[in-house]
């Protein structure tokens, strides 16, 4: 055997002696375990979150979480959701903040936790988590934060109460802004004041303003219901104004008022009050320009703010003449305002128009992409504004992946392209979208759009590869939440029982207002039981004083005609409030056709009410939160 070290050392050097063993000395054994226990004791010890930098939402939590200190973990937490925020990744600030770590934000950290929140939430428009910090969010809660921070937070607070529908307590929240910093823009917070107070419910302000106490939160109160009394015309709403500014002359709003409230004390001086009705009145469009005429002059009449002393309408057949050499002769004649006109190329051959000196009001709308000059408007049934409101109702019921039957032809397209926008700007996706003719073969369409030629097709497959007959039923796609069906009655009658018979009979399905003829018929619409549509106040709503008297005196006017007499009726209510549209943010009108907002160039745009086939017959559903709008009280 080999000799070892230390025997080979003794026998050259016989004097050496081992050391005798010490307290101090460690045997091979004791070393390696202390080795080890200090290993792991290294591996334990809190990083340095103070240089350390997460690139992800999910490396951040990870660090935190094997922090020992948890106050520290929050406090990195919160600096990195601020730093991703800076970034515009609110996506990431939002893990971050909804993560366990910050469940219950330690000491003075709710404060911070709260802004980032609200940064995080409204940039996102996430309803449900604003709804969820809504309860930590009492009027003054902003007054925690610096001077320097105050005004962002009230903002940020009033963004996120409002996203949760709590209207009066942003309200409550601004009004005390203004009372607490003097450096504000007092106009400004002045229209968000009003814009949230009138978008609170009148359950809401009845019941609920006692929150908001004081002479000025009073004061605010006060106005907003005297000017929610029903049936209040143009001219009531301005006296009201003026007396209320009377009552109340050393408060905020009467030396600074609401500029809405500004342009409804003023708009009876500046209407128009020579108005030119340029439409059809002979050819294919005919019945539709009579139409609208008659709804023009039955709102016109039912006006009780009309001065019917100083207001003159004149009516000319537009149909068969060059619209650009009328609105000439308009313009000479010393018109205020021009209603028409309904063509879609009269109304682009004004656009070519470098300046309109009397405004428009077209009945149409130019194509995508076009610029309109300044005073001309854009209003008519936009089939845009509906396949909107359709995907906006699909987003806030959690239906993000459907299927589409979309008829062909440039109006589908048009249909197609702003449902597709809109989804996309929500998250959500069209699996598949089937364009078809009325003379289609529809089992063909609704077996391809549900997946079961696909199905077929795959056993098929299967069959000739093995050789052998297979057993087979056809199973439909399983990733689709709904289906939107863009049809008219009599082709929707066929579309939705083919659903069911190709086994997608649970799947939920809407439609625009093409789908229903504006007339009940319950033996024929039982085929079309619980399909969802959207259509127009005059339509659906059974309560609407205008309409039920305007139809004992023109029984007529139902379906798309009816459609059409109320597009009028609204075309007068806008003659009066245009400026009022355009100039004030937020502004709307309740209309026939619905509500009615101006977009930045001039075009009108509808938000309608929802219903669902029941019995064959249509039931108004109550409006959801993407329905949530703002409105002027008629």
């Amino acid at each position: 055997m080999m000799p070892s070290f230390i025997q080979r050392h003794k026998r050259i050097y016989p004097e050496y002696r081992e050391p005798a063993m010490t307290k101090h000395c460690l045997t091979p054994r004791t070393f390696i375990t202390v080795l080890l226990l200090t290993m792991l004791a290294a591996g334990c010890a809190s990083v340095n979150l103070e240089s350390e930098v997460a690139e992800t939402a999910s490396q951040a939590i990870e660090t935190a979480s094997a922090h020992s200190d948890r106050n520290e973990a929050q406090k990195y937490l919160l600096r990195t959701a601020d730093r991703f925020q800076n970034q515009g990744d609110h996506q990431a600030a939002r893990i971050i903040l909804q993560s366990d770590l910050l469940s219950q934000p330690t000491g003075n950290l709710m404060d911070q936790y709260l802004l980032l929140s609200m940064g995080s939430a409204t940039a996102l428009e996430d309803r449900a988590w604003a709804d969820e910090l809504s309860s930590s969010l009492k009027p003054e809660q902003f007054l925690n934060y610096e001077r320097g921070l105050m005004a962002r937070a009230a903002n940020l607070q009033a963004d996120t109460l409002q996203l949760a529908g709590d209207n009066l307590s942003a309200a409550a929240t601004l009004i005390l802004l203004a009372q607490s910093d003097s450096h504000q823009d007092m106009q400004e917070i002045h229209d968000r004041i009003w814009q949230a107070l009138k978008a609170t419910s009148d359950k809401q302000l009845s019941e609920d303003s006692g929150q908001i106490i004081g002479y000025e939160g009073q004061g605010w109160i006060e106005l907003a219901g005297m000017l929610r009394k029903p049936g209040m015309n143009l001219d009531e709403q301005g006296r009201t104004v003026r007396q209320w500014q009377s009552n109340w002359p050393g408060h905020p709003a009467a030396i600074a008022m609401p500029s809405e409230l500004q342009l409804i004390a003023s708009l009876a001086e500046t209407r128009p009050e020579r108005i030119t009705l340029a439409l059809p009145l002979d050819g294919p469009l005919a019945n539709a320009g009579k139409a609208i005429r008659d709804g023009f002059f039955a709102a016109y009449y039912d006006d009780q703010s009309a001065d019917r002393s100083k207001t003159e309408i004149r009516v000319v057949d537009s149909s068969g003449k060059d619209f650009r050499d009328l609105y000439q002769e308009f313009a000479a004649d010393g018109q205020d305002l021009v209603v028409g006109p309904l063509e879609k190329e009269a109304l682009a051959s004004l656009a070519e128009m470098e300046s309109m000196p009397v405004p428009v009001l077209g009945l149409n709308y130019l194509p995508q992409g076009s610029e309109a000059p300044s005073g001309l408007y854009q209003f008519g049934l936009s089939a845009e504004d509906e396949a909107r409101q359709i995907a906006d109702r699909l987003a806030s019921e959690n239906n993000d992946q459907i299927l589409a039957l979309i008829p062909q032809g440039e109006w589908g397209d048009r249909l197609e392209s702003a449902l597709l926008e809109r989804m996309a700007e929500n998250g959500s996706i069209a699996l598949d979208i089937e364009r078809y003719f009325k003379e289609d073969n529809f089992r063909a369409v609704t077996a391809d759009l549900l997946g079961i030629t696909a199905s077929r097709e795959r056993a098929i497959d299967v069959e000739r590869t093995a050789g052998v007959n297979v057993e087979f039923e056809p199973r439909r796609r399983q990733d689709a939440d709904a289906v939107v069906m863009v049809a008219e009655p009599t082709i929707a009658r066929q579309f939705k029982p083919l659903f069911a018979f190709y086994f997608g009979g649970d799947l939920p399905v809407y439609s625009p207002s093409m789908v229903y003829e504006g007339n009940e018929d319950p033996s024929r619409d039982r085929d079309l039981n619980n399909v969802i549509f959207t259509d127009i106040p005059w339509v659906l709503d059974d309560e609407n004083e205008f309409r039920n008297t305007a139809l004992q005196a023109l029984p007529d006017m139902r379906g798309q005609l009816g459609r059409l007499f109320a597009m009028g009726a609204d075309a007068w209510n806008l003659s009066k409030r245009l400026p009022l549209l355009r100039q004030v943010e937020g502004s709307s009108i309740k209309g026939q056709t619905g509500v009615l907002t101006m977009a930045p160039q001039g075009s009108i745009h509808r938000q309608q009410l929802w219903a669902r086939f029941s019995g064959g017959t249509p039931e108004l559903l109550t409006s959801g939160p993407e329905d949530d709008i703002t409105r002027e009280e008629e």
